[in-house]
């Protein structure tokens, strides 16, 4: 009798121990797939981090939020002597920065008398009859919108139009998006 129990208790162990190496063997592909399947989800979202980094400057372009309002950073009202011969005409011009945030408001403000200097040379080397046409103020608008781009970089957009368009790019590089976002005229006289 006891040799019948031992010999049933030899067979049972290679079976228990074959079941044993199947389970470990199951947990470690678990495991190793679940550890390629984690590399693969963290290499995808560096990959897509790193291109956002790249195309967050047009994402901004929208603005950060567009649920939250714009900023708004008025400017003191600005008097101008024009362009015209004999120096008599001048403009009075009253704007307001439209800026991406109230964090880029506080950004802009730090250079708000180099960005009110340039704007002063925009609007004094304009005659009256170009600043008396839509056309006119529509190109005021947009320039005073690139002099305040200058502080943060900006400012020379015209320059890289005419050499890229002297030479091929290879890859097209995403807009860059200022703080200043928008030029509105609140008031706008000219004498």
């Amino acid at each position: 009798m006891s040799a019948k129990p031992d010999a049933a208790d030899a067979a049972k162990a290679p079976a228990k121990s074959k079941k044993m190496l199947i389970i470990i063997v199951a947990a470690v592909l678990v495991l190793v797939m679940g550890g390629a399947a984690a590399f693969f989800v963290i290499s995808k979202q560096r990959a897509a981090a790193e291109d956002g980094e790249e195309a967050a400057p047009a994402k901004a372009a929208a603005h950060a939020d567009p649920k939250a309002p714009p900023a708004y950073l008025p400017l003191d009202a600005m008097v101008v002597n024009l362009a015209d011969p004999g120096g008599e005409r001048v403009a009075q011009i009253g704007i307001t920065l439209e800026v991406m945030d109230a964090k880029s408001s506080d950004s802009v403000k730090a250079y708000l008398p180099t960005i009110r200097s340039g704007i002063l040379m925009l609007i004094s080397q304009r005659t009256a009859e170009e600043l008396l046409k839509a056309e006119g103020k529509e190109k005021l608008a947009k320039d005073i919108l690139r002099e305040a781009s200058v502080p943060f970089g900006g400012g020379e957009e015209e320059e890289e139009e005419e050499v890229a368009s002297t030479k091929k790019k290879k890859k097209k590089a995403p807009p860059v998006q200022y703080p200043v976002v928008g030029v509105l005229f609140s008031s706008f006289i000219v004498q």
